[in-house]
Order: C-alpha cells, then structure tokens, then sequence
C-alpha cells in the first residue's frame, strides 16, 4: 500500500509548455488526499522559488527542496546538509574565472552571482521569479549554501566537480547544473521524510523527469518517469507513464490503484 507520493516540480507536476498544473493533475492528487495519503514536493528549487504550485500548495506535507540539501514538513526542519565551505568558494572563484553565471542558494537568501543576458533567458524560459537584481553575495556567503547552480555546459561542469571535493552534481535542464553536498540528493530526502514517519520505503511512490530524479526513483517504492523524462531516468524507473501534458501523473496514479 502506498502512504506517501513524492512529486518533483518541473516537467512533472508543472508542464514546461503551459507553466501550469494541468487540471488532471490537480484532481488526482486531490483524490490520492482525500483517500489519507501523504503527498510531498520533490524538486531542485529552493522553496523561495517555488512559486507555480498554488492549486495544490493547501495539500503538501512536506518538502524536499534544493535536491534534497534541505528538507522539512511544516515549520519542522528534518535534514539541512550544506555544501563545505572549501567548495563554495572553489565555485565563486570559478565563476569569476570563466565568467558564468551561478545562483547561490543559502539557508535564507539566494541570488544569481554574475547575472547575464543568457541567466534571465533560461529563468524566464522557466518561469522563475524570485531572483532580485541587488541581492549582494557577501552576506549569503555568511549562510551556510545548500546549492550552487551554475549556468555552465556539460564539459564545463566535468572540469569544475573534478575540483570539488564534498559535492555532487545533477541536471534537470540541459542549460545548467545543480551542485550540492555530497550526502545532498532526492532519495536521501525521502529517506530523512519518511524516517520522521510510520512509512517505510516500499510505501513510497516518486515522479519525475530529469536526471536529478535518479536517486529518488530508484530508491522509492515505485519510480515513476514521466513520458517526457529523458532516457536515463527511463532507464531506472518501475514505470513510464505519459507526459505531464498527457494526464501523466493521473494514469500512473490510475494504473496503480491508488485513486
């Protein structure tokens, strides 16, 4: 039986077509609710930037955010892992080097160092509000980091991690990558959620799309990819459902018995 459903945010519950929830959606996790079962947020945003859930925010329980650096159900905090600072700076020096952009994530505030042309096309392609233009860097670098996002290639962000010591990096859009604490992942946040909680794993169910959702499904109950995930997370997944455009997340669901 499944008690909780983890669901990440982009390309998932929200389509990048419309920016919306599709009405679907809305109403199969509402019955999945009504029937007493737990449903969470799964996603690389940090929870400041999650601003395109509004039809289904009243049913959350629980986050995991920032892929899983910091978790939390309610004003409960249940998991904050931080990337080391000797890395935080490795990456902000990188950043001065090569000239990329990097949103910087701390436990209170963010904003995107070196802001250019391309960081606001890829924001706006996401519809991500949010980042103010005079947010100074010095005072969040106080904070501990939870994520670096750098806007960077895929060669380019080999070279940086092979100078990162205590961090990880995935990808959930081909534009940039998302750099956390080693320990710092989305299975490991439904580890720390439901070890808060009577659920065990095999009473999970996880959804997502891109290659940041790999540890997430392959540790849940059952992982769900949705059509348009890529290959990669396919490849891992118990099953693939339709796209989020295509009534996705209410098939699955469907086909699972769990409305």
């Amino acid at each position: 039986m499944i008690k909780a459903l983890f669901f990440d945010i982009d390309g998932t519950l929200v389509s990048f077509k419309t920016h919306k929830i599709p009405q679907s959606t809305i109403e199969a996790i509402s019955m999945a609710k009504s029937r007493g079962t737990k449903i969470f947020i799964s996603t690389g945003r940090p929870y400041s930037l999650i601003n395109n859930i509004a039809e289904i925010r009243h049913l959350v329980d629980g986050y995991i955010t920032t892929n899983g650096a910091f978790c939390f159900i309610g004003n409960h905090i249940i998991s904050c892992n931080p990337i080391p600072r000797e890395d935080v700076a490795t990456v902000i020096r990188l950043s001065d080097e090569m000239n990329f952009a990097c949103m910087v994530v701390g436990e209170k505030d963010l904003t995107m160092y070196h802001k250019n042309k391309r960081s606001e096309e890829i924001m706006k392609l996401l519809n991500v509000h949010g980042l103010k233009d005079d947010t100074p860097i010095e005072p969040i670098l106080q904070q501990r980091i939870l994520q670096l996002t750098p806007i960077i290639t895929e060669v380019e962000e080999q070279q940086i991690m092979q100078q990162l010591h205590g961090c990880i990096s995935s990808r959930w859009c081909p534009d940039f990558a998302d750099i956390t604490a080693y320990n710092a992942d989305k299975g490991q946040g439904l580890l720390s959620i439901i070890g808060n909680l009577d659920i065990a794993t095999d009473e999970t169910m996880a959804f997502g799309d891109g290659g940041n959702d790999i540890p997430i499904i392959k540790i849940a109950g059952a992982g769900i990819a949705m059509g348009n995930a890529n290959n990669s997370l396919k490849a891992v997944a118990d099953y693939v459902t339709t796209t989020v455009d295509e009534n996705g997340i209410f098939n699955a669901l469907k086909h699972y018995g769990i409305i």
